[in-house]
């Protein structure tokens, strides 16, 4: 059974940085695309995807230049750093096994203040 556990949102001022992270089970993480998608009104929104060895890697528009998606194969963890917070980043994060998030974890929630 597939399983994503986010952690490491919370409050932070605009401008400030935060790092999140999913612990990944159930499934071989280690060769397996992964992504970052965010809670929009009543859908999702697709932020970033890492290849299975990291060494590729994608960016919304919205993130680009301010998120840094990474993986640790061998902690089956994934990671998204994020630096220059805005308030519009206010939103819950979530871990994925696709970009349209079907299968994701509980998420993590990230408040940015002005």
């Amino acid at each position: 059974e597939v399983q994503l556990v986010e952690s490491g949102g919370g409050l932070v001022q605009a401008g400030g940085s935060l790092r999140l992270s999913c612990a990944a089970s159930g499934f071989a993480f280690s060769s397996s695309w992964m992504y970052w998608v965010r809670q929009k009104g009543l859908g999702l929104e697709w932020l970033s995807s890492i290849n299975a060895d990291g060494g590729t890697t994608e960016y919304s528009r919205s993130v680009s230049g301010r998120f840094t998606i990474s993986r640790d194969n061998a902690k089956n963890t994934l990671y998204l750093q994020m630096n220059t917070l805005k308030t519009e980043d206010t939103s819950v994060y979530y871990c994925a096994t696709s970009p349209a998030g079907t299968k994701r974890g509980q998420g993590t929630q990230v408040t940015v203040s002005s």
